[in-house]
């Protein structure tokens, strides 16, 4: 596992929606107006895009992506000298809109982030499972021969 990739989770209903408008966008294209083909298309990309970043453990690099049908877009960069990765809880919340109707996710998730120059940092996984984040920030540990921060407590402590 040399390359570590976290993306930011799209609502089903988003996607499910999203790959809609694209299938009736090439329809559009094809049968009718190509601009408007083209415009719902575009939308429909827009909708199912998602960001996230990706760690390079082997080259010490990374990169903010952008990623569709798991197709990641990014440029390359070069790590800063990390200090320590942080296994911190937290919640997070998603609404979704539909028509007239509104509803509110809320789960516990826990996410590894990578700290550098003192209080910057960078966020590279997203998991809800705290055996896998202690796996994946020990392998940080081991690549990038950093500490590991537990703030899954409310009493955070040094592993």
């Amino acid at each position: 596992m040399s390359i570590i990739t976290y993306l930011k989770d799209i609502p089903i209903m988003k996607r499910i929606f999203g790959i809609v408008i694209i299938i009736a966008g090439f329809y559009i294209f094809v049968t009718t107006n190509m601009v408007f083909g083209l415009l719902f298309t575009v939308i429909g990309i827009n909708l199912i895009l998602t960001e996230g970043s990706q760690i390079n453990l082997e080259d010490k690099t990374y990169r903010t992506i952008k990623s569709i049908f798991g197709i990641h877009f990014g440029k390359w960069k070069s790590c800063p000298t990390f200090e320590y990765v942080s296994v911190f809880k937290t919640k997070e919340s998603q609404r979704i809109n539909v028509a007239t109707a509104t509803t509110a996710f809320t789960n516990e998730i826990i996410l590894l982030n990578l700290f550098y120059n003192t209080n910057k940092y960078l966020t590279f996984y997203k998991t809800d499972n705290k055996e896998e984040a202690f796996k994946v920030a020990e392998h940080f540990r081991l690549a990038l021969d950093v500490d590991i921060l537990d703030a899954t407590e409310t009493e955070t402590k040094w592993v």
